[in-house]
């Protein structure tokens, strides 16, 4: 194997662990509550700023990358109790609409808080360097990154299905007014699902910063692939996330090599194909 091929694949994981973090976001509010939020990716480019403020200030990377979910998720807890979930009596399309002027306003904001110029930050020094891996010496942070990804997002599957609490969200999802008879608030519950789908959103931005850094539209294209990963994976399935993501990543760092030009195209064409196939997604039961 080439040495450009395998950086490249190696590339497309750390990028696909990206993808799957966010859908497995876009997994706990679309799959799972049924909120179209095309607002995801602008949670995700929060993420990347607020990280790089705590960074700049504190010169501290594990800061920001525990304040990042926190603040970033406590927001979409207010944004989901104040409007979305306040929009959904009236049906997707208006939750839509807000969502996609939430994209706007993140826009607008990111450019008057930090300016329009694209930042950056290097990557912590304990985590700078390489390993061998014989053809290519690939960086120790998009090891970490990987690392990292993958244990947020198997602690998430942990939680909502092997814990009591997460029982009774899924009992919510399919029995709304049987939970609420029981004495526990399913507004509430679902309220928190939707900041923890947010903040896995932000921390995919946090993490991603010392490797691609920031810029006020960053969220607008991953928007969209997150909806693409998620619907190749299957609605509400973290493995169909985590599969989702590693295709589509891998799709992109393959045509890059071969034709650049249609690495963005490529991926919706997978979408397609797999529709075609299984409608459902790969491990989609509905």
């Amino acid at each position: 194997m080439e040495p450009l091929v395998a950086i490249q694949l190696l590339n497309g994981i750390v990028l696909g662990m990206i993808y799957a973090l966010l859908a497995a976001g876009l997994t706990l509010i679309f799959g799972m509550l049924d909120i179209p939020n095309f607002a995801h990716g602008a949670f995700y480019a929060l993420g990347a700023y607020v990280a790089y403020s705590v960074i700049v200030r504190s010169n501290n990377f594990w800061a920001a990358i525990v304040l990042v979910p926190v603040v970033v998720g406590v927001l979409g807890l207010v944004i989901d109790a104040l409007f979305i979930r306040r929009l959904a009596r009236f049906g997707h399309v208006y939750q839509i609409l807000f969502t996609l002027g939430l994209v706007l306003i993140a826009q607008e904001a990111i450019v008057l808080i930090w300016g329009a110029d694209p930042t950056s930050v290097n990557v912590p020094p304990h985590l700078d360097g390489g390993l061998s891996l014989g053809l290519v010496t690939f960086p120790f942070y998009r090891l970490f990154l990987v690392g990292v990804a993958a244990a947020l997002i198997a602690a998430v599957w942990v939680g909502l299905e092997r814990t009591k609490y997460g029982a009774i969200i899924r009992a919510g999802i399919e029995d709304p007014a049987m939970v609420d008879c029981i004495g526990f608030n399913v507004k509430r519950l679902f309220t928190l699902v939707f900041g923890l789908g947010v903040a896995l959103a932000a921390v995919a931005g946090a993490l991603i910063l010392p490797v691609r850094g920031g810029q006020p539209a960053m969220g607008e294209e991953l928007t969209a692939i997150s909806f693409v990963v998620v619907v190749i994976g299957g609605l509400g399935s973290f493995a169909g996330a985590v599969v989702g993501g590693l295709v589509v990543g891998l799709t992109q760092a393959v045509m890059t090599i071969y034709y650049p030009s249609a690495s963005e195209v490529a991926i919706f064409a997978a979408m397609v194909l797999v529709l075609l196939v299984r409608p459902q997604g790969l491990f989609g039961t509905r």
